[in-house]
């Protein structure tokens, strides 16, 4: 812990005695030729300096610089006895606020305040430890004071405890907005977008700024049960936030209609007080869905446009639109499924199912990597290792009917986690029809690992989505 209040300083000499390690440590460090050897030896001293380090900030010896630090709407101040050297060091600010005076105030939002000793630490020890609540202040110091190496570390703490189902995504995205971050609000993005059903279900929906909902919604790699599930969870959002009409009513026209049942969409017309309230702004798209389901698709693209976003199907998890499997000691050895799912999203191909044939290999080896065999004697060229080996998914109907006239059949492979009791998506993989499709299935994932962050119990959590495309093979006449 820092020490807190007034300090006498102590002697220059303890000060620069300490400024003299760092160069005695340094230059140990290093390898050097001694007595003619072709490798020097390496001497690192390096954990000691940053005890005595550690030391100086925590006694105050040789301090030139106190710091009162200001909770933003308290009474409340910190005192840091500190040294302009090593401040100057890390930051510009600090060098120039420093430059002719030896005490400042420094005014901080509370949540700053409170981590401002895990902050200058920081700039003496080149480490701390971060919690999830203390990311976004210690983002925003290192930001306004330019320590760049400390931005970089908690931005990628942020991105990597996203991908954990950790963070929270909704507060990390409104923040990467405001500070300009574009990589940790591409990954928010991604985040929200392959967990809105659980996002959707917490407190963290309420959060969510018209700016945010606007580009979730038009998006079709969400992961949801389906999408009737998506309008319930607008109506709640509209219900809290009470925005504009125009905003209302642009959300409800992301609503994929044609997604959803007839059946579900008379009761929404019928119970929906979104819809009673905005019913006109949406009443072409709801008209568009129920024609769709009353034809086949094959003749309702004769009249109407099929190519559109309202036509392609999201990642949803029920039931009719794939299965999730479970593969337990995942690299043990080949396995396979089958499951079933429906044709088509349209009302005239509800009660017409595809079956399809799952195989999971995991040390797939590709054809540029097995034995050639060159010779009478049978020698292999070259010798292929079962590590050389990947995984690999390949989905494929049992059948090959004309049922699926017209319709083009995505595969989409979602990749499981489990953080705080909730099974969250961690990746996403879309293909065709192999995984060698996506060039990165589980590439980085090593299965033999009892604790790896790809399994949950030694299980790989997958879940298989089909989505059947109309717009790749039929085209409506202008």
């Amino acid at each position: 812990m820092l020490r807190l209040g007034y300090t006498k300083p102590g002697s220059w000499a303890s000060f620069w005695a300490i400024l003299t390690l760092v160069g005695l440590v340094t230059r140990a460090a290093q390898k050097t030729d001694v007595g003619g050897e072709s490798t020097g030896t390496s001497i690192n001293h390096s954990q000691t300096l940053l005890q005595r380090l550690q030391e100086l900030l925590r006694q105050g010896n040789a301090s030139d610089v106190v710091l009162r630090v200001q909770a933003a709407g308290t009474d409340e101040v910190r005192v840091f006895h500190a040294h302009r050297l090593l401040l100057g060091l890390h930051s510009e600010l600090f060098r120039e606020l420093l430059s002719n005076q030896s005490e400042v105030v420094l005014q901080e939002p509370r949540d700053g305040a409170a981590v401002f000793d895990k902050f200058i630490r920081y700039l003496y020890c080149g480490e701390l430890i971060v919690l999830l609540a203390q990311a976004i202040p210690l983002h925003r110091l290192a930001t306004k004071y330019g320590v760049s190496s400390l931005q970089r570390g908690v931005a990628d703490y942020m991105r990597a405890h996203l991908a954990g189902g950790a963070g929270p995504a909704v507060g990390w995205y409104h923040y990467a907005v405001s500070t300009g971050d574009e990589a940790l609000r591409q990954s928010c993005l991604q985040f929200l977008a392959w967990n809105l059903s659980a996002v959707a279900g917490s407190a963290e929906w309420g959060a969510v700024s018209p700016e945010l909902l606007a580009q979730l919604l038009p998006r079709s790699d969400l992961v949801l049960q389906d999408e009737l599930e998506l309008f319930h969870a607008l109506e709640a959002w509209l219900g809290r936030a009470r925005p504009p009409p125009a905003v209302a009513e642009r959300a409800l026209r992301s609503i994929r209609y044609p997604m959803i049942p007839p059946a579900q969409l008379f009761q929404l017309q019928a119970r929906s007080a979104a819809l009673a309230r905005h019913g006109p702004a949406v009443a072409d798209l709801l008209l568009q869905a129920y024609q769709f389901h009353a034809a086949s698709p094959l003749h309702y693209a004769k009249f109407f446009d099929v190519n559109g976003s309202s036509f392609l199907p999201r990642n949803y998890l029920a039931p009719a639109w794939g299965a999730p499997w479970v593969i337990n000691n995942p690299a043990r050895d080949d396995r396979s499924t089958s499951f079933q799912t429906q044709l088509g999203p349209s009302g005239h191909d509800s009660g017409r199912r595809v079956t399809w044939n799952v195989l999971f290999s995991p040390r797939w080896l590709p054809v540029s990597l097995r034995p050639v065999y060159a010779d009478a004697a049978g020698t292999a060229l070259p010798l292929a290792r079962p590590e050389d080996g990947r995984p690999r998914l390949v989905v494929t109907p049992a059948s090959s009917g004309g049922d699926a006239a017209g319709v083009v059949f995505q595969k989409t492979v979602l990749v499981g986690t489990r953080q705080h009791g909730r099974l969250l998506v961690r990746h996403a993989y879309s293909f065709h029809q192999s995984s060698e499709e996506a060039g990165d299935f589980l590439a980085h994932a090593d299965l033999q690992r009892r604790n790896s962050e790809y399994l949950v119990e030694n299980a790989l959590h997958l879940h298989l989505i089909v989505k059947p495309v109309y717009h790749p093979l039929i085209r409506t006449p202008k």
